[in-house]
């Protein structure tokens, strides 16, 4: 569609507020009045914390919707009115990402298979790891790879080597495909929300190390992996995906990792889609996955 002469631009607002009578309509009303043509629209009011949050996408559909640059100051008066937090988005801008991985490379390449070939909405940016054996695969891709090393005493100062990286490339999400190390709480506040990790376990139940091997050890039925934001708590964080698959007493913990593997790409692509396409709103120590 054409409006006005002008070409078509998807844009995204996210919002959270306190709950009250006529948020939704209140949201729906600014962008009507403004020719803003709805594609999508997805509410959920908790009630548990008694907050609303909308996630809607539209375009101009005459000519009276504002420039993406005026958006804000028009939007203003009614974000005051109900004390809403919010941001506005253009859709065919990519998430700048990140990704940072130890050892252990399925994750990874899930990650770089999906953004090479379907419409996933990031840019991978480069790709961090305290070791040199992913090195290959992602050069492959023609993705630059960095090789920081680590070591209890240097963990601070290559995890600043990092944040130079971040603000050198204009990132705007780090992921964390299965880095095997256990971030700083510096680093952790400096890239609160911004951040997230693939835990190899169903949190909250068998943190820590070996979590396959300790649900075989207690005879479990079903696997799963969690992705979340991460936090100064080790796998505290805001979980925003999680998936499982049964199992049974003929498997061993070997082929534990193996199914859990698969489930740990799925579930970090998941994750780091919904992050980029703006779907994901804070609600304390919770997410709310608008999808």
């Amino acid at each position: 569609m054409i409006a006005s002469g002008k070409e078509e631009e998807n844009i995204i607002l996210t919002l959270f507020c306190p709950d009250a009578t006529g948020i939704v309509a209140a949201v729906t009303g600014f962008l009507a009045d403004r020719d803003g043509f709805i594609t999508e629209l997805s509410h959920y009011a908790d009630p548990d914390t008694e907050r609303s949050f909308i996630r809607a996408e539209f375009h101009a559909g005459g000519p009276l919707l504002p420039a993406f640059e005026n958006l804000e100051e028009a939007f203003q008066p009614l974000a005051d009115r109900f004390n809403m937090t919010y941001n506005f988005y253009r859709a065919s801008v990519p998430t700048r990402v990140l990704v940072m991985v130890s050892k252990f490379g399925h994750c990874l390449n899930s990650l770089l298979h999906s953004f090479k070939t379907s419409p996933m909405p990031i840019d991978i940016v480069g790709v961090v790891s305290n070791h040199d054996d992913m090195r290959s695969l992602v050069e492959w891709h023609e993705i630059p790879y960095y090789h920081l090393p680590i070591t209890p005493d240097t963990k601070r100062e290559q995890e600043l080597q990092v944040e130079a990286l971040i603000d050198e490339l204009d990132v705007g999400l780090v992921a964390l495909a299965r880095y095997m190390q256990i971030l700083t709480s510096e680093f952790c506040e400096t890239l609160a929300w911004r951040t997230i990790n693939i835990h190899h376990s169903f949190l909250p139940s068998f943190k820590g190390a070996r979590p396959y091997q300790q649900a075989h050890a207690r005879g479990v039925k079903i696997i799963g992996a969690t992705a979340h934001y991460v936090t100064n708590e080790l796998d505290e964080g805001p979980i925003i995906e999680q998936s499982v698959e049964r199992v049974d007493h003929t498997q061993t913990g070997e082929d534990f990792v193996l199914i859990g593997r698969d489930i740990e790409s799925v579930v970090f692509n998941r994750a780091i889609r919904w992050h980029a396409e703006h779907r994901i709103l804070p609600n304390d120590n919770k997410t709310v996955v608008l999808r």
